[in-house]
């Protein structure tokens, strides 16, 4: 089957599968996510382990030397790098590119687990995978309000309760993480002269206390057809509790009666609030920071518009009502609109330029604008290869698209100006059309090759670079590709059509 014979004789076949081209890639266009550059996945498995109070060396020593030992077998694995800081470790583990990462953070919880001897008081390991998308877009200030005198470090149970639910709730938000406030701690206040006077140490003190804060199986009882599972449920959740343990009881020979030292006669029990780590200031007032991380492939515009709309209903509510208020102070959404608003611009006016430039060669408006429809449906039709591939709208795709403006019109014009110069040599207008395009089909197609070619090393680089720049790479190659098409199908037929008044030579 002859293509461009075929594009001649049903131009209006040509047009309607133009018009759906254009109609689908405009459809596409809403369902690509938008965000300001592209997702890189990197390969790259972080570590964190806490342990309050110790030491660097403590914590070499006992936790990041452990899980090094076990780590350092993984697949794939190509560095290992360990840093000890006061009051945690952290291990980063780079893998070879293509890792499938979910293997890997498998394999490395596997092994985490067999790691055994951690120091009572070090929480478990918080394994993270680095990639693009942990980038915050959105950034925000918790402040007091004029009439009210309460510290907003204590606020930290108030923000994790309420505002990080309600904007955890936001669909396409992956994580909210809060910086600054402490944390509400129950605290007991030792005497030392009461100590002293009782001759109670700190060990002693804290070997009763763990010893009454924990619930122990006492196994269980048959009872006919019944069984019931025997359990003591020592749990200490009130001051008034933990001042009733017992630290030390006598027993008097003579009179039998029992004395008994209590954590409340040596020591001061109450609610209190953490000592401070880090201290939070917006335009040097107190206040509590917390940022929005977005899920993998979220629409980050429809994403704050979702956030905008929750932050709103807590300033009208729960947070007005305890005498706060919400600051927005960075929206990675004016950056993407106006990097978005700046290409689109830039994609207009090149089309308009490279119009112009062919108007003023080809000194007539109908092969200008048989050559102009190239650049439509081209740069439109991309979105539909686009959102196939899982791609997005960012600075990246969108810088492409601009540079395939000037590049898709590069084919429609070989092939334009040889049907012009047939049609000019006397030859009907649909002979010029399909000879036009039949003797130049050849050579647009190896240069369209040779242009997409240069690409396929990007398509398929896993490397980092090669996924911040696969976006430019698929719109530009998917342009040209589309723009040959369009050269041998629709310049012909609309050649065909339109180039009946040019003068012979």
């Amino acid at each position: 089957m002859n293509l461009i014979r075929s594009a001649i004789e049903r131009p209006t076949a040509v047009l309607a599968v133009v018009a759906m081209v254009v109609m689908f890639g405009f459809v596409a266009l809403q369902s690509i996510p938008i965000q300001l550059a592209p997702d890189v996945n990197r390969p790259v498995i972080n570590i964190e382990t806490r342990w309050t109070g110790a030491a660097p060396v403590e914590v070499e020593r006992e936790i990041l030397n452990r899980q090094e030992e076990e780590l350092k077998g993984l697949t794939g694995l190509t560095k290992m790098d360990s840093r000890a800081r006061n009051d945690e470790g952290e291990i980063t583990l780079e893998f070879a590119p293509g890792t499938d990462m979910d293997r890997a953070l498998l394999l490395v919880a596997n092994r985490l687990d067999r790691v055994d001897g951690y120091p009572d008081e070090a929480d478990e390991p918080v394994l993270d995978t680095a990639s693009s998308e942990d980038n915050p877009i959105a950034w925000f200030h918790l402040r007091t309000t004029q009439d009210n005198t309460r510290d907003i470090s204590s606020y930290l149970e108030f923000v994790e309760d309420v505002i990080q639910d309600r904007l955890e709730r936001v669909p396409g938000v992956s994580r909210v993480n809060i910086r600054g406030g402490v944390e509400r701690e129950l605290q007991v206040r030792v005497s030392p002269e009461a100590m002293a006077q009782y001759g109670i140490t700190i060990t002693d003190m804290v070997t009763a206390l763990r010893s009454a804060n924990a619930s122990i199986s006492a196994g269980d009882i048959d009872e006919g057809k019944r069984r019931y599972v025997v359990r003591t449920e020592g749990d200490l959740e009130s001051p008034e509790q933990v001042r009733a343990v017992v630290l030390r009881s006598q027993t008097d020979s003579v009179t039998g009666r029992v004395a008994r030292v209590t954590v409340g006669d040596i020591a001061n029990v109450e609610f209190g609030y953490k000592d401070y780590t880090a201290r939070i200031r917006q335009l040097g007032e107190p206040s509590i920071a917390f940022n929005v991380v977005r899920e993998t492939g979220a629409n980050v515009i429809k994403t704050m518009a979702g956030i905008a709309e929750a932050i709103d209903e807590l300033n009208d509510g729960a947070v007005a009502r305890e005498g706060l208020t919400i600051t927005q102070v960075y929206d990675e959404t004016v950056y993407i609109n106006s990097a978005i608003e700046l290409v689109q611009q830039n994609i207009v006016f090149g089309g308009l330029l490279a119009a112009a430039i062919l108007l003023l060669f080809l000194r007539s408006w109908r092969p200008t604008l048989i050559v102009s429809i190239a650049i439509p449906v081209s740069v439109v039709g991309s979105f539909v290869a686009m959102a196939a591939l899982g791609r997005s709208i960012n600075v990246i795709s969108l810088a492409g698209l601009a540079f395939a403006v000037g590049m898709v019109v590069d084919a429609a014009i070989v092939v334009l100006e040889n049907i012009f110069r047939l049609r000019q040599n006397g030859q009907s207008a649909k002979d010029a059309a399909y000879n036009g395009a039949s003797q130049v089909w050849g050579a647009v197609l190896v240069s369209s090759l040779t242009t997409v070619m240069v690409f396929i090393p990007i398509l398929v680089m896993d490397l980092e670079i090669g996924q911040l720049f696969r976006d430019i790479a698929v719109a530009i190659s998917v342009s040209v590709v589309l723009s040959l098409l369009v050269a041998v199908t629709v310049i012909p037929a609309l050649g065909a059509k339109l180039l009946t008044t040019v003068a012979s030579t």
